[in-house]
């Protein structure tokens, strides 16, 4: 007995030294990526502050952000911040663009339809919950300052319904998909020279956290410490401002640890990957990937990156920010200089005799209207020395540097400030120079459709994986009534399913273009009318879909006749007297041609159903 219990202390002792060296290796790989890309941190961070209007600060040659001197105590310091308006405007119409995802069938069978109706309708609902279009928004921000930011899809057990309780009492809930939007801060990847993704093999994710949150969600209490480090402390969670010695506010958070979570790809020795997170000493969790978020089910890295415009040979992309910066110094020094001017030509320059007057005051008050100046007999009187005029160079070399702005910003006039330089009058003229302001902007523009079309896959794995026991969705159906729909892990096919992001319309361009459409002629059938069906998708995209009830009775029918069929899979309906008998034999027909007809007891199911309609008849 004695010699079983030191053999268990042994292994007990042997597995808290494994778990130290692992948390020192992590902790070392996290110093090593942190320090492998601390000048591009430094660079997001001026990024940021030619965003804020602080643009008097530069990376000094040790690599840290100070603020620069003047050098006269006279010089004029303004800023006229171009760069703050150019993003404003690209964040606009980023916006404007932004895809929505829609999931087509592979085919036109009933099953299929059904699984692109429900995945759809799931991506819909997501969207709605978690405010997406809030979180890309954010995103954007991140990568049009930055150049890159990230999305984290995550499956939360604390979300969603509840569903009973513990044994402790706490509510037990049946989870639900968030999808977080990440600064590039917080992101270390193994190698700054991947271009994509798919590249990388592993991804830490660092951020510093409450020790209470810590305690709330692993369970292990850490004594925690004041964190004031800039990347790892975000704005929007400090607690306070520390000023260190060169003058600098930088955020600080109190009784606070840093999380770290690193993600590997699964590789021979871990075919399923890992999961490893430390904070402070503490390893807090050490496992497998959690999430089957790739095709055919296999576990990848759960982040997508979105990039402003990406660098070759570089993992984080680069922003019009950093092209900008130095128009911006110049533009800054040509108006600051040209100020100074207009103060000498308004203030003017006086010669004075030594000892003539007193200058100490008279470089206190100035010659202001009325004073009266008592200089010493004898001498010369004091004079305006004559500064010249205003010389054309200062308006040229402004002029220059504005429209270099519009080169280097892919924005011109007419989108970033409503001008209209070329005297264009006519609207297609109009139009074509607001579509070459896009076309500047199409490496942006996929990037964010990219990103959101992998976060719709992601989702929807993520339903796959955890939504194992029959769930209710309130959903959209089409005309925009509402239906409660019943689905299950089953149900989604996120593998088989082509994900459509088709929004780079305006809804007012897809309107004019329905009403060219009807002016023409080109919606009606062979007897020169508008069939129903015809009517009721030109209504809903005009943005009245709510009149196709009132409109089209048959749709109703077809709709109660899907919702029967889906009763059909558990137990038998009775056909209802007002139906429209035909209509429903030929959904009921069609359900069973689409694979209903594989499973024998819904088959006679169906066929009872059927003909207790045809009876009905």
């Amino acid at each position: 007995m004695v010699e079983k219990t030191s053999k268990k202390e042994i292994r007990q002792r042997e597995e808290e030294e494994r778990k130290k060296r692992l948390v020192e290796a992590i902790r070392e790989d996290f110093e090593a990526r942190r320090e492998a890309r601390r000048t591009l941190e430094r660079s997001w961070q001026l990024n940021m502050n030619f965003v804020s209007g602080n643009q008097y600060c530069d990376i000094s040659d040790a690599g840290e952000l100070v603020q620069e001197d003047r050098e006269f105590y006279w010089q004029s310091r303004r800023c006229f911040n171009h760069v703050a308006p150019t993003i404003d405007t690209r964040i606009a119409r980023l916006a404007k663009v932004r895809p929505t995802l829609e999931v087509r069938a592979f085919s036109d069978s009933e099953a299929d339809i059904k699984t692109a109706r429900l995945c759809s309708n799931i991506l819909r609902s997501v969207k709605n919950r978690l405010d997406f279009d809030r979180i890309v928004s954010k995103a954007t921000l991140w990568s049009e300052t930055c150049g890159t930011s990230f999305y984290k899809v995550i499956w939360n057990f604390d979300d969603g319904n509840v569903i009973g309780t513990d044994e402790t009492g706490h509510s037990l809930k049946e989870g639900d998909v968030n999808v977080i939007a990440l600064s590039p801060f917080e992101i270390y990847p193994d190698s700054l020279t991947a271009e994509d993704m798919e590249e990388v093999r592993s991804i830490i994710h660092a951020k510093a956290v409450p020790v209470s949150e810590i305690r709330e969600r692993y369970g292990v209490e850490l004594e925690g410490r004041e964190i004031s480090d800039f990347p790892l402390v975000p704005f929007s969670q400090a607690g306070g401002w520390k000023k260190p010695m060169d003058g600098a506010a930088h955020p600080t958070l109190e009784n606070a640890e840093i999380i770290i979570e690193r993600y590997s790809r699964p590789t021979g020795d871990y075919p399923e990957g890992r999961l490893e997170i430390v904070a402070g000493e503490t390893l807090l969790y050490e496992g497998p990937l959690p999430y089957r978020n790739k095709d055919r089910g296999e576990r990848t890295l759960p982040f997508i990156r979105q990039t402003c415009i990406p660098l070759a040979g570089s993992f984080f992309g680069t922003s019009v920010v950093d092209r900008m910066i130095p128009l911006q110094r110049a533009y800054n020094a040509v108006r600051n200089r040209k100020h100074e001017f207009l103060n000498r030509l308004s203030m003017g320059v006086i010669a004075v005799e030594d000892g003539s007057v007193d200058a100490e005051e008279l470089g206190e008050e100035g010659l202001y209207p009325g004073k009266i100046l008592v200089y010493r007999q004898g001498s010369s009187a004091p004079e305006f020395l004559d500064c010249g005029s205003m010389p054309s160079e200062f308006a040229e070399e402004e002029e220059r540097i504005s429209d270099e702005f519009i080169l280097v910003s892919g924005m011109s006039e007419i989108s970033r400030n409503s001008a209209n330089p070329t005297h264009v009058t006519s609207g297609v003229g109009l139009q074509i120079l607001l579509d070459q302001d896009s076309n500047r902007m199409q490496m942006s523009i996929e990037s964010v459709e990219r990103a959101i079309k992998e976060a719709g896959k992601q989702i929807l794995h993520l339903y796959k994986q955890f939504a194992s026991a029959k769930r209710v969705m309130r959903m959209t159906g089409t005309g925009g009534n509402t239906e409660l729909f019943y689905f299950s892990a089953s149900d989604i096919s996120a593998d088989d399913v082509q994900f459509v992001t088709e929004n780079e319309k305006t809804p007012k361009e897809t309107r004019e273009e329905i009403l060219e459409l009807l002016r023409l002629g080109l919606l009606k059938n062979e007897e020169g009318a508008i069939d129903d069906g015809t009517r009721n998708r030109i209504l809903e995209a005009l943005g009245y879909g709510s009149l196709e009830n009132a409109r089209d009775i048959s749709s109703l029918h077809i709709k109660k006749a899907e919702r029967e069929n889906l009763t059909l899979a558990q137990h038998d309906v009775e056909a209802d007297a007002y139906d429209d008998h035909a209509l429903h034999i030929a959904e009921h027909m069609r359900y069973l041609l689409s694979g209903g007809e594989n499973d024998k007891a819904v088959k006679e199911r169906v066929m009872r159903h059927i003909a207790s309609h045809r009876k009905g008849a």
